[in-house]
């Protein structure tokens, strides 16, 4: 089964590297947000498997967009990686209580991204 991926970030260019680690990696199904808001929106509309999301985001944040889709009924489930330069101890914890998947800080290697994914998509029905 092929993974759709909604990469979220207010910065194209982050979003260019991540759907290139995603690419080589193996993954080739992407939709793409520049804010929560918009990427709600999609996840709506177009519809997608696993969310990949900076936190730091105009209009609506990447934790305000993880809450939003926590608080859905459609999507309450959906895996959600926080991908971050906020890497203290406090911002992980927050972000984990909201209930991301897993979080990985900026800047990060394909193979990071790669060990992050496959642990949040062993614990899911995504697995390939």
């Amino acid at each position: 089964m092929a993974i759709k991926f909604l990469v979220v970030d207010d910065s194209l260019t982050m979003r260019r590297i991540v759907v290139n680690a995603l690419k080589a990696i193996g993954y080739d199904s992407f939709i793409e947000a520049a804010d929560g808001k918009e990427a709600f929106g999609k996840l709506q509309s177009e519809g997608a498997d696993f969310v990949i999301s900076d936190w730091n985001m105009p209009e609506m944040n990447g934790l305000e967009l993880v809450k939003t889709i926590r608080t859905s009924t459609e999507f309450s489930d959906l895996p959600v990686l926080m991908v971050t330069t906020r890497g203290n101890k406090d911002d992980v914890i927050e972000a984990m209580q909201a209930r991301v998947n897993n979080y990985i800080v900026k800047p990060f290697t394909p193979q990071a991204l790669k060990e992050k994914l496959d642990h949040v998509l062993k614990s899911t029905s995504l697995v390939k």
